[in-house]
């Protein structure tokens, strides 16, 4: 049979091996192609197990410099609020007539705080905690510390009425409302100075 007679209609046997050599040589591209793209999936995979690793060790060089930054904030508003707070509280009717920094300890009765602003009079008493961005657990805190002082103060028959406040450069909504339901006055930013935030309406000053 001679290599040109039709083995179709309109086929030859030169067309149909052509075809067929095609296809062979395309099943190798695509297989190349496969190959190649299993390639760059194993590097894409390998990159992202790497910028993963690198995302991680920067997360928590990042928490390192937040944590050393949220110290120095609270040193900043210490030093920010803390000179000012006598007048500020006066303003609301206080007769305050100076403001400490404290601290206590008392070894015999188990007693041992630390008071950034400790503002006094002959009858109140108003504690001040400052803090970058004062959390849940740091108001839970600043309950605790009213507690002990005022057991302090009973053990040294210091009748004074104690009040409490928490000062923040960054106040959330909730810890706002929470701070405000325990009792406490906040204290936050406002343009180039502070306010003071009473407790009012359902909440009220806490005494202890």
């Amino acid at each position: 049979m001679a290599t040109t007679e039709a083995i179709g209609e309109g086929l030859t046997f030169e067309k149909v091996w052509a075809s067929i050599m095609e296809l062979k040589e395309s099943q190798k591209e695509t297989d190349r192609q496969l190959k190649e793209t299993d390639r760059q999936m194993k590097e894409t995979r390998e990159e992202i197990k790497e910028n993963g690793r690198q995302m991680r060790e920067s997360g928590k060089q990042l928490d390192k410099q937040l944590g050393k930054l949220g110290n120095r904030f609270g040193e900043i508003i210490e030093y920010m609020v803390v000179p000012n707070l006598v007048t500020k509280f006066n303003e609301l009717g206080f007769t305050f007539t100076k403001a400490n920094r404290t601290k206590i300890t008392d070894k015999d009765h188990d007693i041992f705080t630390e008071v950034d602003a400790f503002l006094e009079n002959g009858d109140i008493v108003m504690i001040v905690e400052t803090k970058s961005k004062p959390n849940i657990d740091d108001i839970n805190d600043h309950v605790e510390r009213m507690e002990k002082l005022r057991r302090y103060a009973d053990l040294h028959d210091d009748k004074r009425k104690y009040l409490g406040a928490i000062a923040g450069l960054v106040f959330g909504d909730s810890e706002k409302t929470y701070a405000l339901k325990n009792g406490f006055y906040v204290i936050e930013p406002s343009g180039d100075t502070f306010n003071i935030i009473t407790p009012t309406g359902k909440y009220y000053p806490h005494e202890w």
